[in-house]
């Protein structure tokens, strides 16, 4: 019997027209933008008119991702077609897909198997269009700060200073570190520049922590983009480009609405990296479906320590938001590779390995729940190669911790295959939390930063270069140090060496430079290697996609 591909699996099933799955949410026609049959935006002005109760919002975050793959997003959609199997009322908030990834690596971020948001092919390519407003705000300010120079320079901007990127969404390392304005004075003022991919954009972080469209302006008309050369900072809304990047994003601004394999309405809006952003869909979108459902689940980008950190210290905070449970995706493929095993002898049945991995899945347990203060449920992504010696002992190994944990075979099974664990959660979310930051506001940028290594990493401390520590000074000088703090940080470990696979101790984490996100609200600490554009790999996926004579796409997950 031939195994479908998930672009298989996803173009067999006939799905139901938009405007049906808005029936299901009560969102009225008048409030809804058609892009074509199974796409819509909803006018965010909608929100508004919802004075219905929030319903209960759970977060599905991971263990520390590894090439073995967790499950995250395929779990998140299963759940919540299993909610709707119980009974339940759910909404599912996603982030939209990164082209970058598309092409890259990883390939589609709609989920797999048969627990997927669909039409995946649009989802994941293009969509409706929400990174090409981003891209072209973004770029839109990078134009307007060059230009002002070329005019005259009134605001006296230093171009050594210039902090503001140019962005594409797209995987290219080529485009790191770029010298431009060459040819003379009618092409610019030459200078060094560079670009990041959208997702890692301010002009995204703000998009996805905004309340609405005059909270969106503020916080564009709050950015940074560089210094003048009195030291003075230099932001959007003193080059008068807020109304025009705003006239970009009207539109992007309202939330997407797309449906699982099952019919459950699933809103995708946004999408910043958790490694180099904070990693979470938009806070409209979110507060959207927590009118609509009674149950939402949503997810945060790759680990607990580094996407679920974020949308608590981050989104929770400045969305007033409390999460009512949580969901950590495990599998054993995962924590062999933990424990010591390479990728290719996964298959092959290792309890000593799953003994050490373990302790990974243990620290973000108890993070969650010792830190956050959070009711937790592991949910263990199954594979069909694990043995039942490995699950039996994994299973033991929870019951000795007295970690809640249930099986997950949404990728087999849709939302049949999370009956149990969804009744867990319900279980869990009528019990009371008592959720608590990872730390305060009223801390210095340095104390903010130690609090997260040493609570959430489990590190012996920081490490911070000279270069950061006066940049440091000057944001602290400037007022910013009462902001939260967003770590870019390998995904690949607790500490910031990639290498450092389980639950490592005794590391420093080196706090290389840091950077004023005035808009979006927070002050961004770069670690390690961490890069905010990244390169294809030596066969990216974009090598296997193709489109027939048809139209039809191949070859995308």
């Amino acid at each position: 019997m031939k195994i479908l591909s998930d672009i298989e699996i996803a173009q067999a099933k006939e799905l139901l027209p938009i405007g049906e799955i808005a029936k299901k949410i009560q969102i009225p026609e008048e409030y809804l933008e058609f892009y074509g049959k199974y796409k819509a935006k909803i006018d965010n002005n909608y929100l508004n008119e919802l004075n219905s109760k929030d319903g209960k919002l759970i977060l599905v975050t991971a263990i520390t991702p590894t090439p073995a793959g967790e499950g995250k997003t395929t779990t998140t959609i299963g759940l919540a077609d299993a909610f709707r199997k119980i009974g339940k009322n759910s909404v599912v908030a996603l982030r939209e897909p990164s082209l970058g990834p598309v092409f890259g690596v990883k390939g589609g971020a709609t989920g797999g198997g048969y627990a997927q948001v669909v039409p995946m092919e649009d989802i994941n390519l293009h969509f409706t269009g929400d990174f090409h407003a981003i891209g072209a705000a973004n770029n839109l300010l990078a134009a307007m700060i060059d230009n002002h120079i070329h005019q005259g320079n009134e605001l006296n901007i230093d171009p050594e200073k210039i902090t503001w990127k140019r962005c594409v969404d797209m995987n290219d390392r080529q485009l790191r570190v770029v010298n431009d304005g060459l040819g003379g004075k009618v092409n610019g003022t030459p200078r060094m520049d560079g670009f990041d991919i959208t997702v890692a954009s301010e002009i995204m972080a703000i998009f996805c922590l905004a309340n609405d469209i005059a909270d969106l302006k503020n916080r564009l008309s709050k950015i940074v983009v560089g210094y003048s050369y009195e030291g003075n900072p230099v932001t959007a809304g003193q080059l008068k480009a807020v109304g025009a990047m705003t006239a970009l994003l009207k539109d992007a601004f309202k939330p997407n609405l797309v449906q699982t394999l099952e019919g459950t309405p699933a809103l995708i809006h946004g999408g910043p990296f958790a490694n180099i952003a904070h990693g979470c869909n938009s806070v409209i979108a979110t507060k959207m479906a927590l009118k609509m459902g009674d149950y939402v689940i949503t997810e945060a980008g790759f680990g607990a320590d580094l996407g679920a950190e974020k949308f608590f210290d981050i989104k929770c905070r400045y969305a007033n938001l409390k999460p009512d449970a949580v969901v950590l995706v495990a599998t054993i493929r995962a924590l062999k590779m933990h424990g010591g095993i390479a990728k290719e002898n996964l298959g092959e049945e290792n309890i000593e390995a799953i003994e050490e991995g373990f302790s990974n899945l243990l620290r973000h347990y108890k993070n969650i729940t010792e830190v956050y203060k959070l009711p937790c449920v592991v949910a263990i992504n199954h594979f069909p190669t694990d043995t039942d010696a490995e699950v039996n002992y994994l299973f033991s190994k929870c019951k000795e911790f007295s970690i809640p944990v249930e099986h997950s075979k949404v990728w087999a099974k849709g939302g049949l295959g999370a009956i149990e664990l969804a009744e867990k959660v319900v279980e869990f979310c009528n019990t009371q939390s008592s959720f608590e930051f990872s730390y305060t506001l009223e801390g210095s940028i340095e104390s903010k930063i130690e609090e997260i290594v040493t609570k959430v990493y489990r590190g012996a401390g920081v490490t911070i270069t000279p270069e950061a520590k006066q940049e440091i000074a000057r944001l602290t000088s400037l007022g910013f140090d009462r902001l939260p703090v967003c770590m870019a940080k390998t995904q690949y470990s607790f500490s910031d060496d990639p290498k450092k696979l389980g639950a490592p101790d005794g590391f420093y984490v080196t706090i290389k430079k840091v950077k004023i996100s005035a808009g979006a609200g927070f002050i961004v600490a770069l670690t390690g290697d961490i890069m905010t554009m990244p390169g294809l790999p030596k066969r990216p996926a974009a090598e296997r996609i193709d489109v027939d004579e048809k139209g039809k796409i191949s070859g995308l997950f």
